[in-house]
Protein backbone atom coordinates (compact mmCIF):
# COMPACT_ATOMS: atom_id res chain seq x y z
CA UNK A 1 0.00 0.00 0.00
CA UNK A 2 1.39 3.41 -1.14
CA UNK A 3 0.28 6.92 0.81
CA UNK A 4 0.79 8.69 -2.79
CA UNK A 5 -2.52 6.10 -3.75
CA UNK A 6 -4.09 7.82 -0.71
CA UNK A 7 -3.19 10.77 -1.43
CA UNK A 8 -4.44 10.45 -5.54
CA UNK A 9 -7.69 8.91 -4.23
CA UNK A 10 -8.57 11.76 -2.24
CA UNK A 11 -7.26 14.26 -4.82
CA UNK A 12 -9.79 13.07 -7.33
CA UNK A 13 -12.67 12.24 -5.05
CA UNK A 14 -12.66 9.55 -4.40
CA UNK A 15 -13.21 7.29 -0.80
CA UNK A 16 -10.54 5.66 0.91
CA UNK A 17 -10.98 2.31 2.44
CA UNK A 18 -10.98 1.84 6.22
CA UNK A 19 -7.95 -0.28 5.37
CA UNK A 20 -6.10 2.52 3.37
CA UNK A 21 -7.08 4.81 6.05
CA UNK A 22 -5.84 2.32 9.19
CA UNK A 23 -2.26 2.10 7.26
CA UNK A 24 -2.32 6.15 7.34
CA UNK A 25 -3.20 6.63 10.90
CA UNK A 26 -0.79 3.78 12.08
CA UNK A 27 1.88 5.35 9.89
CA UNK A 28 1.49 8.83 11.18
CA UNK A 29 1.62 7.76 14.66
CA UNK A 30 4.62 5.61 14.67
CA UNK A 31 6.26 8.00 11.93
CA UNK A 32 6.97 5.02 9.10
CA UNK A 33 5.08 7.75 6.26
CA UNK A 34 6.95 11.00 6.30
CA UNK A 35 5.17 14.38 8.00
CA UNK A 36 4.89 15.60 4.32
CA UNK A 37 2.38 13.18 3.10
CA UNK A 38 0.20 13.29 5.47
CA UNK A 39 0.37 16.66 5.12
CA UNK A 40 -1.25 16.32 1.43
CA UNK A 41 -3.57 13.93 2.30
CA UNK A 42 -5.02 16.13 5.41
CA UNK A 43 -5.13 18.97 2.71
CA UNK A 44 -6.64 16.24 0.14
CA UNK A 45 -9.85 15.69 3.23
CA UNK A 46 -9.76 19.56 3.81
CA UNK A 47 -10.65 20.03 0.11
CA UNK A 48 -12.61 16.79 -0.77
CA UNK A 49 -14.40 15.93 2.66
CA UNK A 50 -15.17 12.04 3.60
CA UNK A 51 -18.11 10.12 4.20
CA UNK A 52 -19.97 9.09 7.21
CA UNK A 53 -18.04 5.65 6.59
CA UNK A 54 -14.49 7.27 5.90
CA UNK A 55 -15.04 9.09 9.09
CA UNK A 56 -15.79 6.58 11.34
CA UNK A 57 -12.82 4.59 9.54
CA UNK A 58 -10.54 7.71 10.63
CA UNK A 59 -12.11 7.71 14.48
CA UNK A 60 -11.53 3.85 15.24
CA UNK A 61 -8.12 3.88 13.50
CA UNK A 62 -7.18 6.98 15.49
CA UNK A 63 -9.44 5.60 18.97
CA UNK A 64 -7.04 2.41 18.25
CA UNK A 65 -3.60 3.71 17.78
CA UNK A 66 -3.50 4.22 21.80
CA UNK A 67 -5.07 2.61 25.44
CA UNK A 68 -8.89 2.24 25.29
CA UNK A 69 -10.34 2.58 28.85
CA UNK A 70 -11.85 -0.25 30.62
CA UNK A 71 -15.39 0.93 32.64
CA UNK A 72 -16.90 -2.30 33.05
CA UNK A 73 -16.55 -2.44 36.76
CA UNK A 74 -18.42 0.46 37.02
CA UNK A 75 -22.09 -0.26 37.51
CA UNK A 76 -24.74 1.58 35.54
CA UNK A 77 -24.16 3.26 32.00
CA UNK A 78 -21.97 5.66 32.14
CA UNK A 79 -22.40 9.28 30.26
CA UNK A 80 -19.92 12.01 28.74
CA UNK A 81 -20.10 14.87 27.91
CA UNK A 82 -18.26 17.34 25.40
CA UNK A 83 -18.09 20.76 24.79
CA UNK A 84 -16.04 22.49 21.28
CA UNK A 85 -15.49 25.24 24.40
CA UNK A 86 -15.37 29.11 24.64
CA UNK A 87 -14.91 31.81 26.87
CA UNK A 88 -15.97 31.16 30.31
CA UNK A 89 -17.31 27.64 29.64
CA UNK A 90 -17.01 26.31 32.66
CA UNK A 91 -19.96 23.83 32.50
CA UNK A 92 -18.42 20.50 33.27
CA UNK A 93 -17.60 21.79 37.09
CA UNK A 94 -21.20 22.30 37.34
CA UNK A 95 -22.75 19.21 35.71
CA UNK A 96 -20.11 16.74 36.40
CA UNK A 97 -21.26 16.75 40.50
CA UNK A 98 -25.05 17.25 39.53
CA UNK A 99 -24.85 13.86 37.33
CA UNK A 100 -22.73 11.85 39.54
CA UNK A 101 -25.04 12.78 42.30
CA UNK A 102 -27.79 11.98 40.53
CA UNK A 103 -26.42 8.27 40.13
CA UNK A 104 -25.47 8.08 37.16
CA UNK A 105 -21.45 7.50 36.70
CA UNK A 106 -19.95 10.30 34.89
CA UNK A 107 -16.29 10.00 33.26
CA UNK A 108 -14.79 12.43 31.73
CA UNK A 109 -11.29 13.45 30.51
CA UNK A 110 -11.02 17.60 29.75
CA UNK A 111 -8.22 19.89 28.17
CA UNK A 112 -6.03 22.63 28.98
CA UNK A 113 -6.61 25.75 27.32
CA UNK A 114 -5.09 27.79 24.59
CA UNK A 115 -5.87 31.11 23.10
CA UNK A 116 -8.98 32.63 23.77
CA UNK A 117 -10.73 29.82 25.64
CA UNK A 118 -9.97 28.35 28.80
CA UNK A 119 -9.48 24.57 29.54
CA UNK A 120 -11.19 22.43 32.36
CA UNK A 121 -7.73 21.00 33.63
CA UNK A 122 -6.85 24.57 34.29
CA UNK A 123 -9.70 25.45 35.93
CA UNK A 124 -9.91 22.14 38.37
CA UNK A 125 -6.28 23.02 39.03
CA UNK A 126 -6.95 26.29 40.77
CA UNK A 127 -8.61 24.17 43.46
CA UNK A 128 -5.45 23.71 45.84
CA UNK A 129 -3.32 20.69 45.50
CA UNK A 130 -6.19 19.01 43.50
CA UNK A 131 -4.32 16.47 41.35
CA UNK A 132 -5.69 16.99 37.41
CA UNK A 133 -3.35 14.31 36.01
CA UNK A 134 -5.13 10.64 37.35
CA UNK A 135 -3.41 7.57 36.28
CA UNK A 136 -6.26 4.91 35.15
CA UNK A 137 -6.39 3.52 38.78
CA UNK A 138 -6.97 6.79 40.40
CA UNK A 139 -9.50 7.51 37.88
CA UNK A 140 -11.49 3.85 38.09
CA UNK A 141 -11.09 4.79 41.86
CA UNK A 142 -12.28 8.45 41.18
CA UNK A 143 -15.37 6.75 39.43
CA UNK A 144 -16.41 4.21 41.61
CA UNK A 145 -16.25 6.04 45.02
CA UNK A 146 -18.17 9.47 43.80
CA UNK A 147 -19.28 8.53 40.34
CA UNK A 148 -17.37 11.72 39.17
CA UNK A 149 -13.94 11.56 37.73
CA UNK A 150 -12.24 14.06 35.21
CA UNK A 151 -8.72 14.08 34.21
CA UNK A 152 -6.18 15.77 31.27
CA UNK A 153 -6.73 12.92 28.90
CA UNK A 154 -3.04 10.71 29.21
CA UNK A 155 -0.95 10.20 26.66
CA UNK A 156 -1.65 6.59 25.61
CA UNK A 157 -5.22 8.17 25.04
CA UNK A 158 -5.73 8.43 20.89
CA UNK A 159 -1.59 9.29 20.50
CA UNK A 160 -2.55 9.65 16.56
CA UNK A 161 -4.39 12.74 17.29
CA UNK A 162 -2.28 14.39 18.87
CA UNK A 163 0.51 14.32 15.82
CA UNK A 164 -2.41 15.02 13.68
CA UNK A 165 -3.59 17.50 15.53
CA UNK A 166 -0.27 19.50 14.57
CA UNK A 167 -0.06 19.15 11.35
CA UNK A 168 -3.14 20.61 10.75
CA UNK A 169 -2.30 23.59 13.15
CA UNK A 170 0.61 24.01 10.73
CA UNK A 171 -1.20 23.64 7.53
CA UNK A 172 -4.18 25.57 7.59
CA UNK A 173 -6.47 22.16 7.85
CA UNK A 174 -7.97 22.47 11.20
CA UNK A 175 -11.18 24.14 10.14
CA UNK A 176 -12.34 20.55 8.59
CA UNK A 177 -15.44 19.09 9.81
CA UNK A 178 -14.81 15.12 9.03
CA UNK A 179 -11.03 16.05 11.04
CA UNK A 180 -12.21 18.41 13.70
CA UNK A 181 -14.87 14.69 14.02
CA UNK A 182 -12.45 12.06 14.29
CA UNK A 183 -10.43 14.19 16.64
CA UNK A 184 -12.92 14.35 19.29
CA UNK A 185 -14.92 11.41 18.73
CA UNK A 186 -11.75 8.90 19.03
CA UNK A 187 -10.84 10.13 22.64
CA UNK A 188 -14.52 9.76 23.42
CA UNK A 189 -14.68 6.31 22.02
CA UNK A 190 -11.27 5.52 23.64
CA UNK A 191 -12.56 7.41 26.97
CA UNK A 192 -15.02 3.90 27.97
CA UNK A 193 -18.34 5.75 27.81
CA UNK A 194 -21.74 4.35 27.11
CA UNK A 195 -23.37 7.76 25.86
CA UNK A 196 -22.21 11.05 25.23
CA UNK A 197 -23.81 14.32 25.24
CA UNK A 198 -22.06 17.38 22.92
CA UNK A 199 -22.82 20.98 23.28
CA UNK A 200 -21.31 22.35 19.90
CA UNK A 201 -21.29 26.19 20.46
CA UNK A 202 -21.32 28.75 17.32
CA UNK A 203 -20.84 32.35 17.31
CA UNK A 204 -18.62 35.37 17.51
CA UNK A 205 -16.97 33.41 20.62
CA UNK A 206 -16.87 29.91 19.32
CA UNK A 207 -14.91 27.51 16.59
CA UNK A 208 -17.62 27.39 14.67
CA UNK A 209 -18.94 31.05 14.03
CA UNK A 210 -22.60 30.37 12.12
CA UNK A 211 -25.50 27.86 13.28
CA UNK A 212 -25.02 26.20 10.28
CA UNK A 213 -21.05 25.21 10.70
CA UNK A 214 -22.17 24.32 14.25
CA UNK A 215 -25.29 21.84 12.81
CA UNK A 216 -23.08 20.05 9.99
CA UNK A 217 -20.23 19.49 13.35
CA UNK A 218 -22.73 18.32 15.75
CA UNK A 219 -24.22 15.96 12.90
CA UNK A 220 -21.20 15.05 11.37
CA UNK A 221 -20.72 13.62 15.34
CA UNK A 222 -24.02 12.27 15.72
CA UNK A 223 -23.57 10.06 12.69
CA UNK A 224 -19.87 8.89 13.77
CA UNK A 225 -21.43 8.38 17.51
CA UNK A 226 -24.64 6.31 16.00
CA UNK A 227 -22.51 4.11 13.74
CA UNK A 228 -20.75 2.58 16.20
CA UNK A 229 -23.47 2.31 18.39
CA UNK A 230 -22.98 4.92 20.69
CA UNK A 231 -26.06 6.79 22.31
CA UNK A 232 -25.55 10.70 21.20
CA UNK A 233 -27.22 14.05 21.79
CA UNK A 234 -25.60 17.27 20.78
CA UNK A 235 -27.66 20.49 21.04
CA UNK A 236 -26.70 23.86 19.56
CA UNK A 237 -25.87 26.42 21.57
CA UNK A 238 -25.14 30.21 21.08
CA UNK A 239 -21.23 31.59 22.35
CA UNK A 240 -21.51 35.58 21.42
CA UNK A 241 -20.81 36.76 25.17
CA UNK A 242 -19.29 35.13 27.72
CA UNK A 243 -20.86 32.14 29.64
CA UNK A 244 -21.13 33.81 33.22
CA UNK A 245 -19.29 36.39 34.97
CA UNK A 246 -16.39 34.32 35.45
CA UNK A 247 -13.27 34.94 32.68
CA UNK A 248 -10.21 33.07 34.87
CA UNK A 249 -9.71 29.74 36.30
CA UNK A 250 -10.11 30.25 40.31
CA UNK A 251 -13.16 32.90 39.42
CA UNK A 252 -14.40 30.23 37.35
CA UNK A 253 -14.32 27.94 40.23
CA UNK A 254 -15.85 30.35 42.54
CA UNK A 255 -19.04 30.79 40.00
CA UNK A 256 -19.16 26.88 39.30
CA UNK A 257 -19.87 26.45 43.21
CA UNK A 258 -22.26 29.73 44.16
CA UNK A 259 -24.41 28.01 41.25
CA UNK A 260 -24.23 24.38 43.25
CA UNK A 261 -24.87 26.04 46.45
CA UNK A 262 -28.30 27.58 44.40
CA UNK A 263 -27.34 31.11 43.50
CA UNK A 264 -28.02 32.27 40.01
CA UNK A 265 -30.39 29.46 39.29
CA UNK A 266 -31.76 31.81 36.14
CA UNK A 267 -28.55 32.85 34.17
CA UNK A 268 -27.28 31.43 31.51
CA UNK A 269 -24.61 29.16 32.44
CA UNK A 270 -26.69 27.79 35.02
CA UNK A 271 -29.69 26.50 32.81
CA UNK A 272 -27.04 25.47 29.96
CA UNK A 273 -25.27 23.41 32.83
CA UNK A 274 -29.02 22.09 33.84
CA UNK A 275 -29.90 21.17 30.73
CA UNK A 276 -26.88 18.97 29.59
CA UNK A 277 -26.82 17.15 33.02
CA UNK A 278 -31.08 16.23 32.57
CA UNK A 279 -29.67 15.28 29.22
CA UNK A 280 -26.99 13.23 30.80
CA UNK A 281 -29.66 11.81 33.41
CA UNK A 282 -32.02 10.90 30.04
CA UNK A 283 -29.27 8.60 28.89
CA UNK A 284 -28.17 7.14 31.85
CA UNK A 285 -31.74 6.04 33.01
CA UNK A 286 -32.24 8.25 36.01
CA UNK A 287 -35.09 9.69 34.40
CA UNK A 288 -37.61 9.13 31.54
CA UNK A 289 -38.41 13.01 30.14
CA UNK A 290 -36.76 15.77 30.47
CA UNK A 291 -39.32 17.37 32.97
CA UNK A 292 -38.32 14.46 35.05
CA UNK A 293 -34.33 15.01 34.81
CA UNK A 294 -34.59 18.67 35.41
CA UNK A 295 -36.34 17.88 38.81
CA UNK A 296 -33.35 15.47 39.38
CA UNK A 297 -31.08 18.40 39.02
CA UNK A 298 -33.36 20.79 41.12
CA UNK A 299 -33.50 18.65 43.80
CA UNK A 300 -29.59 17.41 43.87
CA UNK A 301 -28.57 21.28 44.16
CA UNK A 302 -31.39 22.47 47.14
CA UNK A 303 -30.77 19.08 48.88
CA UNK A 304 -26.73 19.88 48.43
CA UNK A 305 -25.77 16.61 46.93
CA UNK A 306 -24.25 18.22 43.79
CA UNK A 307 -21.84 20.14 45.97
CA UNK A 308 -21.03 17.25 48.32
CA UNK A 309 -20.06 15.19 45.27
CA UNK A 310 -17.44 17.69 44.06
CA UNK A 311 -16.60 18.09 47.58
CA UNK A 312 -15.58 14.38 47.94
CA UNK A 313 -14.15 14.30 44.31
CA UNK A 314 -11.52 16.91 45.18
CA UNK A 315 -11.14 15.07 48.64
CA UNK A 316 -10.28 11.82 47.08
CA UNK A 317 -8.28 13.10 44.61
CA UNK A 318 -5.83 15.20 47.18
CA UNK A 319 -7.20 18.70 46.83
CA UNK A 320 -8.43 21.16 49.49
CA UNK A 321 -12.04 20.63 49.76
CA UNK A 322 -12.65 23.72 52.06
CA UNK A 323 -11.37 26.13 49.13
CA UNK A 324 -14.96 25.40 48.30
CA UNK A 325 -16.10 26.88 51.37
CA UNK A 326 -13.57 29.70 51.90
CA UNK A 327 -12.71 31.05 48.55
CA UNK A 328 -9.79 32.94 50.09
CA UNK A 329 -8.05 29.52 49.98
CA UNK A 330 -8.04 29.85 46.11
CA UNK A 331 -5.76 31.76 44.40
CA UNK A 332 -5.95 35.49 43.97
CA UNK A 333 -5.59 38.13 42.18
CA UNK A 334 -2.41 40.93 43.50
CA UNK A 335 -4.92 43.70 42.18
CA UNK A 336 -8.66 44.42 41.13
CA UNK A 337 -9.33 47.34 39.05
CA UNK A 338 -13.31 48.36 38.52
CA UNK A 339 -14.16 49.44 34.70
CA UNK A 340 -16.97 51.60 34.41
CA UNK A 341 -19.44 52.55 32.12
CA UNK A 342 -18.30 55.70 30.38
CA UNK A 343 -21.37 57.12 28.85
CA UNK A 344 -25.75 55.71 29.43
CA UNK A 345 -27.33 53.20 27.26
CA UNK A 346 -28.32 49.74 26.92
CA UNK A 347 -25.86 46.57 26.32
CA UNK A 348 -26.65 44.85 23.00
CA UNK A 349 -23.67 43.41 22.58
CA UNK A 350 -20.39 41.61 24.14
CA UNK A 351 -17.75 40.82 22.11
CA UNK A 352 -16.34 37.56 24.01
CA UNK A 353 -13.85 36.49 22.03
CA UNK A 354 -11.70 40.04 23.14
CA UNK A 355 -12.32 39.46 26.57
CA UNK A 356 -11.08 36.58 26.39
CA UNK A 357 -7.84 37.25 24.76
CA UNK A 358 -7.85 40.47 27.14
CA UNK A 359 -7.93 37.31 29.70
CA UNK A 360 -5.16 36.20 28.40
CA UNK A 361 -3.34 38.79 28.15
CA UNK A 362 -3.87 39.28 32.27
CA UNK A 363 -2.33 35.81 32.47
CA UNK A 364 -5.67 33.65 32.45
CA UNK A 365 -4.67 32.14 29.12
CA UNK A 366 -1.83 30.68 27.34
CA UNK A 367 -0.21 32.12 24.26
CA UNK A 368 1.71 29.00 23.34
CA UNK A 369 0.99 25.71 24.85
CA UNK A 370 4.58 26.00 27.84
CA UNK A 371 3.18 29.08 29.33
CA UNK A 372 2.71 29.24 32.92
CA UNK A 373 -1.03 30.24 33.76
CA UNK A 374 -1.68 32.60 37.33
CA UNK A 375 -4.48 30.60 38.21
CA UNK A 376 -6.07 33.86 40.33
CA UNK A 377 -6.14 36.72 37.38
CA UNK A 378 -9.11 37.07 35.13
CA UNK A 379 -11.94 39.01 34.86
CA UNK A 380 -15.55 39.40 36.58
CA UNK A 381 -18.19 40.84 33.74
CA UNK A 382 -20.98 42.35 35.30
CA UNK A 383 -22.23 43.66 31.95
CA UNK A 384 -25.07 41.77 30.64
CA UNK A 385 -26.84 41.76 27.00
CA UNK A 386 -30.23 43.29 27.27
CA UNK A 387 -29.93 45.37 30.05
CA UNK A 388 -29.75 49.50 31.08
CA UNK A 389 -26.54 50.55 31.92
CA UNK A 390 -26.09 54.33 34.02
CA UNK A 391 -22.41 56.26 33.13
CA UNK A 392 -20.49 55.34 36.06
CA UNK A 393 -22.07 52.06 37.07
CA UNK A 394 -19.27 49.19 37.34
CA UNK A 395 -19.02 47.01 33.98
CA UNK A 396 -16.12 44.98 34.52
CA UNK A 397 -13.92 44.42 37.83
CA UNK A 398 -10.10 43.20 36.01
CA UNK A 399 -8.69 40.20 38.75
CA UNK A 400 -4.67 40.96 37.80
CA UNK A 401 -0.89 40.84 38.89
CA UNK A 402 -0.20 43.46 41.51
CA UNK A 403 1.03 46.55 40.07
CA UNK A 404 -0.23 45.76 36.30
CA UNK A 405 -1.47 48.78 34.43
CA UNK A 406 -4.74 48.42 33.32
CA UNK A 407 -6.33 50.40 30.24
CA UNK A 408 -9.84 50.60 30.08
CA UNK A 409 -10.24 51.56 27.01
CA UNK A 410 -9.90 47.52 25.48
CA UNK A 411 -12.65 46.52 28.34
CA UNK A 412 -15.05 49.01 27.18
CA UNK A 413 -14.61 48.68 23.45
CA UNK A 414 -15.78 45.03 24.11
CA UNK A 415 -19.27 46.40 24.58
CA UNK A 416 -21.88 47.92 22.13
CA UNK A 417 -24.33 50.16 23.94
CA UNK A 418 -27.14 52.00 21.98
CA UNK A 419 -30.32 53.92 23.08
CA UNK A 420 -32.44 51.18 22.57
CA UNK A 421 -32.78 47.82 24.04
CA UNK A 422 -32.58 44.83 22.54
CA UNK A 423 -33.67 41.09 23.77
CA UNK A 424 -30.92 38.54 24.58
CA UNK A 425 -30.96 35.45 21.94
CA UNK A 426 -31.97 32.40 23.38
CA UNK A 427 -28.93 29.91 24.22
CA UNK A 428 -30.25 26.97 22.87
CA UNK A 429 -30.46 26.96 18.67
CA UNK A 430 -31.45 23.20 18.69
CA UNK A 431 -31.18 19.36 19.22
CA UNK A 432 -29.72 17.17 16.93
CA UNK A 433 -29.58 12.50 18.05
CA UNK A 434 -31.36 10.16 20.06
Amino acid sequence: MRMYDLIYTKKTGGALSAEQIAFWVKGAADGSLPDEQSAALLMAICWRGMSTEETLALTLAMRDSGKRLDLSAIPGLKVDKHSTGGVGDKTTLILGPIVAACGVPCPMFSGRGLGHTGGTVDKFAAIPGLKVELSEAEFLRSLAETRFANSAQTADIAPADRKLYALRDITATVESIPLITASIMSKKLAGGADALVLDVKCGGSAFMKTQAEARALAQSMVDVGTAHGMQIRALVTRMDAPLGWAIGNALEVMESVEILRGEHGESELAQMSFRLAAEMLIMGGAARTLDEALGLVQTSIKKGTALATLRRFVALNSGDPKALDDFSRLPQAGQVVEIRADRAGHITAIDGRALGLLAMDLGAGRRDRNDILDLGVGLRVLAQVGRPVAAGEPLFRVHAKAGARIDPAPYLATLRISAEPVTPAPWLLETLGC
